[in-house]
């Protein structure tokens, strides 16, 4: 059965017509005797619905927005508070892992060194992960362009998958809201009570 490619609100480029639109509108096209719709097609607001395959997404480099990742690397970093001896059982003494996300070689995730020093193995898992983010972003791609293409011939297994892997990305396509203003508070009795 048909499941969506591309969701409301999102930026395509419709090749027959040439131009960028907003999707506007999903319509399912449903079948006598399917549980599921056969069809999904696309309103973009041009005067008629697309297919799936008359569209196609917005790439990170049309607006070099937050979806280009880069290469994350995973670097190491000296321990200025213990000398080697001091963390031999760390699984790199005298060093901790700094998840670089930047081309030039700073900013990203680092963890403090009282948090590596109680569990280092499992910082050291985390900062592998987070280093291979882009990478495992970029095959949950790959896996909902697959499914895309012919999504009746897929077993019903990667199709939830691909379902499972469009959710995580069209979360990272969303811009989290500012936070509220916070309110400062300047008198000392109602900051005690």
């Amino acid at each position: 059965m048909a499941k969506a490619v591309y969701h409301r609100g999102q930026k395509v480029w419709v090749e027959s017509v040439g131009a960028w639109a907003v999707i506007e509108k999903l319509t399912p096209i449903w079948a006598k005797g399917f549980n599921e719709p056969v069809r999904i097609t696309y309103d973009v607001g041009f005067g008629r619905d697309f297919l799936a395959q008359e569209l196609r997404p917005e790439e990170a480099n049309d607006t070099g927005d937050a979806t280009d990742f880069g290469e994350w690397r995973l670097l190491r970093a000296k321990n200025k508070w213990q000398t080697s001896e001091d963390c031999s059982h760390h699984p790199y003494p005298g060093t901790y892992p700094v998840v670089v996300t930047d081309r030039q070689d700073w900013g990203g995730w680092r963890t403090p060194g009282a948090e590596y020093d109680r569990d280092p193995r499992r910082i050291e898992m985390q900062a592998i992960l987070i280093s291979n983010t882009p990478k495992l972003l970029q095959i949950a791609r790959d896996l909902v362009n697959f499914i895309a293409d012919a999504p009746q011939d897929a077993p019903e297994e990667l199709q939830a998958m691909a379902r499972r892997a469009m959710t995580i990305i069209r979360s990272l396509q969303e811009v989290p809201a500012a936070p509220e203003e916070v309110e400062a508070v300047s008198d000392p009795e109602r900051m005690a009570g």
